[in-house]
């Protein structure tokens, strides 16, 4: 099931993509169930189907998508989660834990929205992800438990403005700035990704393609991420974790590619579908 969250005229609604359209399910279920976290939180997936056989049908072209969780406690992000990647940065973190960082909501944009090219930087960075989406609450989650506790799959641009990111040694302030990562362009629920490492990621900008590889290749699998976060942290329903980006990032290329405005920033998720955001200049 293909699950958005979305804008239409001068309300938010969530519904169930098919084809061209998305059933506006939250139509009728707002009241019980306001948004995307809230189904996720009560395992409320089979209200949602039933409720699109009578929702309004609407063509995906005549509405916004948005971030497919548009308020999630926590954003979590890995980095340098594939050798490729750790080589072409010059960065081989010891391979015990997870390099972790924190994004806030308003980092990002839902699909077709433009990712924002700040004015104070001229070096930004795409960065093709896969997005899992937590379920059910937990902590102390046992790596053979973990997958039970994911919810569904989405893709991340995990947009980085590598100057300000490499300021220090935290990567806060570079993976922060507003509108800076794409999100979307809907959810997949887990029933149809049975194995998150059977998916194959291809980014493209402007339609060349810059990365291209398959998400076997992690280092620290889905399942040692959701394990390792829930020692230190309760990963609650619409928790979001972005699980890091393979080579290809503009940074290491010679010369650099980087994100400016006019492009169109694509990635694309076998199982889920494509996630296109144009990148404008700030105002």
């Amino acid at each position: 099931m293909k699950l958005a969250t979305f804008a239409i005229q001068d309300r938010t609604s969530y519904g169930i993509v098919t084809g061209g359209q998305v059933a506006d399910c939250g139509a009728a279920l707002a009241a019980a169930l306001p948004d995307l976290k809230a189904v996720i939180a009560a395992g409320a997936f089979d209200r949602v189907a039933a409720a699109a056989a009578d929702a309004p049908k609407l063509p995906l072209d005549g509405v916004t998508l948005l971030p497919p969780i548009g308020n999630p406690d926590k954003i979590v992000c890995v980095g340098l989660n594939y050798a490729d990647h750790q080589a072409e940065m010059g960065k081989f973190p010891a391979d015990a834990y997870p390099v972790l960082f924190l994004r806030v909501p308003s980092s990002q944009v839902g699909h077709g929205s433009p990712l924002v090219c700040p004015k104070l930087s001229e070096r930004f960075d795409y960065e093709g992800e896969l997005a899992v989406i937590i379920g059910k609450p937990g902590r102390h989650i046992a790596e053979a438990e973990a997958l039970s506790h994911v919810a569904g799959y989405s893709i991340y641009n995990d947009g980085s403005v590598r100057d300000f990111q490499q300021h220090t040694t935290q990567y806060t302030p570079g993976k922060n700035f507003k509108a800076s990562g794409g999100f979307g362009p809907w959810m997949v629920t887990a029933d149809e990704i049975p194995d998150p490492h059977a998916l194959h990621l291809t980014t493209r900008l402007n339609g060349e393609v810059l990365q291209d590889a398959d998400t076997s290749l992690m280092i620290h699998k889905i399942p040692k991420v959701i394990a390792y976060i829930s020692q230190w942290a309760e990963l609650l329903p619409g928790d979001v974790i972005s699980s890091g980006t393979p080579g290809g990032v503009g940074a290491s290329r010679k010369p650099p590619v980087w994100m400016r405005p006019g492009d169109v920033a694509e990635i694309e998720v076998t199982g889920i579908g494509t996630l296109s955001n144009p990148v404008v200049a700030e105002d």
